[in-house]
């Protein structure tokens, strides 16, 4: 618990004490002209496939080596923090764990999660947890995007994150601002497409990391996230803010031109400002010099990563002597999601870089086998039912709840 505070005070120094400088990150000539007022947000497509490139070659440019990337990447880094509203971050108020309806599984159990990010709202999810292995454990963290309504509960995040717990880690799947059984009372999906929810997403990130982070056992040197789509968004965003992760891998996300449709991902000015523009494969980048793995496909933006974004990566983890750490698991024949194939390209990267043990989850073949993970019904994973009512007071307004990052 020491080492935890003291990864929390290091990095709340490092938000309340770099500013952001003009003079180390220029803004790339051709971009689109500023609105006339109001915050300078890039919605969705803002930049053409040549402009994005134009704008990772003029990082390029102005990073010749290790010390003016950590510069710029320091520079980037504040006006992230700045721009979300995280600067200086919210008080940590006791998480007040929830924990309720343990199952056990082949290698696994799963439980049903809630604790407080800030009053008013908690953040709900299950909790994965490896059967039969001894500690310490690595973590992971698994926010999910904005296909279907399922989310947490879907069968793709039950398989990712029990398999994951198979192999020996702790995981925890949290569901996004307004999903599940995130803001009950509130409408959707206005709830979820505001601004705010880029703010408390990021920060529902950072205390999903203080809840695993205590459980017994964990192990705070090994620390992985991993999402898709809109959870690829809180991918990049939790690893460049928050140091403790140690492994990442965005999937199916990451552009140079592409910055995110929903105000969740773009509704705040995360990008761009008077003092800087970053697109989100800089954004990425910002995971250097920690093993980071792009997970891309052929049927969307993130279609040109084979030639564009991986290389600009190399460019990156080259200048700090680890080039070998970032890798690009590209399905030109797949489209927007994370499947199998994708699945199991992840599962393989933390297993290197998590020491995770791979076997648990392989067949004789060498191939991995899902076959033992049991996909249950969403009523089984939910954390609030009418037996188990969540505790009044458990969420507030977004205006109330917004008030905590003031």
């Amino acid at each position: 618990m020491r080492y935890l505070h003291l990864c929390w005070l290091v990095l709340l120094i490092a938000c309340q004490s770099t500013a952001v400088r003009r003079d180390v990150v220029s803004e790339p000539p051709g971009l689109p002209a500023p609105p006339a007022s109001g915050p300078m947000l890039c919605p969705g497509p803002f930049l053409t496939p040549e402009q994005g490139q134009a704008a990772l070659d003029h990082t390029l440019a102005h990073s010749p080596d290790r010390t003016t990337w950590q510069a710029r990447a320091a520079s980037q880094r504040a006006a992230i923090t700045q721009a979300l509203g995280l600067d200086p971050l919210p008080q940590r108020v006791p998480l007040a764990p929830i924990m309720r309806e343990r199952r056990e599984h082949d290698g696994y159990s799963v439980e049903n999660v809630a604790f407080t990010s800030v009053p008013g709202y908690l953040v709900t999810g299950n909790l994965y947890r490896p059967l039969g292995r001894r500690p310490p454990y690595p973590v992971v963290l698994s926010p999910h995007g904005h296909g279907g309504d399922h989310g947490r509960l879907s069968q793709p995040v039950q398989v990712r994150c029990a398999q994951l717990a198979r192999m020996g880690a702790l995981v925890l799947a949290i569901d996004m601002v307004a999903y599940g059984e995130s803001l009950p009372d509130l409408p959707r999906p206005a709830a979820h497409q505001t601004p705010l929810s880029a703010t408390l997403q990021t920060w529902n990130g950072m205390r999903s990391l203080d809840f695993l982070l205590a459980l017994e056992g964990a192990d705070a040197t090994r620390v992985g996230v991993t999402g898709e789509s809109g959870g690829g968004t809180q991918t990049i965003l939790l690893t460049a803010l928050d140091q403790r992760v140690t492994v990442s891998a965005p999937v199916v996300m990451v552009s140079a031109f592409f910055f995110g449709g929903c105000p969740c991902e773009s509704g705040k000015p995360i990008h761009r400002s008077h003092e800087h523009f970053i697109t989100n494969a800089e954004i990425a980048a910002l995971a250097a010099p920690r093993p980071l793995l792009l997970v891309s496909n052929g049927k969307d933006w993130t279609n040109r990563v084979p030639q564009s974004e991986f290389p600009f990566l190399q460019r990156i983890y080259a200048l700090h002597g680890v080039q070998e750490r970032v890798a690009n698991a590209h399905f030109a024949d797949e489209g927007h999601d994370y499947g199998p194939s994708k699945r199991a390209a992840v599962l393989r990267f933390f297993a290197t870089h998590l020491g995770l043990d791979l076997s648990a989850i392989q067949g004789a073949d060498g191939t991995i086998d899902d076959a033992r993970i049991v996909v249950e019904a969403e009523e089984a994973l939910r954390v609030f039912t009418v037996e188990h009512p969540a505790p009044v007071g458990s969420w507030s307004t977004l205006a109330e709840i917004g008030a905590a990052f003031r």
